[in-house]
């Protein structure tokens, strides 16, 4: 007589949680507080009050964070940031490092 049987196994396997990334803003003597603040805005999607705040921290404290991602996604807006400062002629750098 034959069975049709299943056996199921059940794997554990645990997923682990993607890192995340910094994107971080270093102040330089060319860029202008605008600058920033536009880029904080238009790449890194900072509302006027909070743009302003990150823009501050970069100007007393040599650097700010605009905001943490995921790898991609940190290293292209850090990216189209410093390509956007390039086209205008300032020396704005990023840095991305884990958080």
């Amino acid at each position: 007589m034959k069975t049709n049987s299943t056996v199921i196994e059940r794997a554990n396997i645990k997923a682990k949680k993607p890192k995340n990334y910094k994107v971080i803003m270093h102040n330089d003597d060319f860029t202008t507080m605008e600058f920033v603040v536009a880029i904080l805005n238009i790449i890194f999607n900072k509302d006027l009050e909070e743009a302003n705040k990150i823009m501050m921290d970069v100007h007393k404290n040599g650097k700010g964070i605009a905001g943490v991602y995921p790898y991609d996604i940190a290293i292209s807006k850090a990216n189209k940031a410093m390509l956007m400062a390039k086209n205008e002629g300032f020396p704005f750098k990023l840095t991305v490092e884990e958080d």
